[in-house]
């Protein structure tokens, strides 16, 4: 439907345009995001099928490549500053949505509390676990309000990538869970008039019984200080790539940067979250002490944590050349690299997760002697023939000398690959 709206020209867009921001606006950022979607994909269909090619460059190859390329940058750079506007418009909305769903949480726990009630009555623990439900709702009600430019209660979890990090987040689900059980505990202690009582609830507090959440507890937190020093000097060290992404998304927890689900970041999650229910069911049944989470499963918890880390470590590379070659049509003879061939740069990691979008290919630059050489976008139906992962076409500029010249790819994050020596004749 929206490719169909763009054929059909913009009568439809109205006085905005596609360029408000407001949120009740039918033509605000996400309309506007769509709208120049559907022209880019109009557009790069057309001309992966010919069509929309001036006279002046129809009867030169490279020429019209180029032609093709620059017009699909410049789309693609509309494509990208929408999308910018509509991840800025998304993130300022998107703290209502947690406080609602923070207070929704506490509606539940009210309703479960009300419903488990009858027949074995109300309870002080009730009461603790309703209050203690109160404070930490206001308190994320709060955080949300001061950090409602950056995404609400979710500001803690999203990554200097733009993506929701997930050892952050099983951190703070752990971390807001203790928090929990030691205000539940709080709240009884305050309530208790027996002195034996209260005895009995500050023991509760002991690390012999809480020795299996605290550790997990210390575990992840670690974890999630650490993986952010990990990736920080691995991309320092062009070891790793990475892209910012437009708006943090719910998948981010589970798949790495291109989407794709990813086994480290699945089963941490999953095996996180169990634990995470076992202790709530055990602090439910036992409020008056700390979930004594079992060894065992205490164990599993930092096998998985220690799996999750072990695969932020091997996660990556830095891109690298393996050869180049000139390129040869059907009907060309073999001959050596010349100024005005295009050559062919086979090799591993030129596109890093995340930068499959037009605006970041067109990013890509190969470095041929001191001359840089923007990669040319060359559009088939549904994407781009080049460039790819593994093989980069551009053409030798009449400015490189000849004789023996270094070729080098930077790619779209910035990542300098090895130089590759190749001879360039007259």
């Amino acid at each position: 439907m929206a490719v169909q709206e763009a054929r059909q020209g913009g009568e439809h867009i109205g006085a905005h345009g596609g360029g408000c921001t407001c949120g009740d606006c039918p033509h605000g950022a996400r309309e506007g995001h769509r709208r120049a979607v559907a022209a880019f994909l109009v557009k790069r269909d057309g001309f992966a099928a010919g069509e929309g090619l001036p006279a002046a460059v129809a009867h030169s190859a490279s020429a019209s490549r180029q032609w093709v390329s620059d017009e699909l940058t410049q789309s693609a750079d509309a494509v990208a500053e929408r999308g910018r506007a509509e991840g800025g418009a998304w993130l300022a909305r998107l703290w209502h949505r947690t406080a609602f769903a923070v207070w929704g949480g506490f509606v539940v726990l009210l309703l479960v509390q009300a419903l488990t009630a009858i027949g074995a009555g109300w309870t002080a623990a009730r009461t603790a676990g309703l209050l203690a439900a109160f404070v930490v709702a206001g308190a994320l009600s709060a955080a949300s309000w001061f950090h409602r430019a950056r995404g609400g209660a979710l500001a803690p979890v999203i990554g200097e990538d733009n993506r929701l990090s997930t050892s952050r987040a099983v951190a703070v689900s752990w971390v807001l869970f203790v928090a929990y059980a030691v205000l539940v505990l709080a709240g009884r202690l305050a309530a208790a008039s027996d002195h034996a009582e209260r005895d009995a609830l500050i023991s509760g507090l002991e690390l012999a019984r809480g020795a299996g959440v605290v550790t997990v507890l210390a575990v992840v937190c670690a974890i999630a200080v650490l993986v952010r020093r990990v990736v920080g000097l691995r991309v320092l060290g062009q070891r790793l790539q990475k892209i910012p992404a437009d708006r943090p998304r719910a998948a981010d927890l589970l798949t790495d940067d291109a989407g794709r689900g990813t086994f480290a970041d699945i089963q941490y999650v999953a095996i996180s979250a169990v634990a995470l229910v076992f202790a709530a069911v055990r602090l439910a049944r036992r409020p008056d002490q700390l979930p004594d989470l079992p060894w065992g499963l205490a164990v599993v918890v930092l096998i998985s944590a220690a799996t999750y880390l072990a695969g932020k470590y091997a996660e990556g590379g830095r891109p690298v050349i393996l050869s180049v070659v000139r390129s040869r049509e059907a009907g060309d003879l073999d001959a050596p690299i010349r100024t005005g061939d295009d050559i062919e740069i086979r090799g591993a990691g030129f596109v890093p997760p995340g930068a499959q979008t037009a605006d970041r290919l067109s990013r890509m630059v190969v470095r041929i002697g001191p001359v840089n050489v923007h990669v040319p976008l060359v559009p088939v139906t549904g994407g781009f023939s080049n460039p790819t992962d593994t093989l980069l076409t551009v053409p030798v500029p009449v400015d490189v000398e000849p004789g023996r010249v270094e070729v080098q790819v930077v790619t779209a994050a910035g990542v300098e690959t090895n130089a590759c020596v190749v001879d360039v004749t007259d």
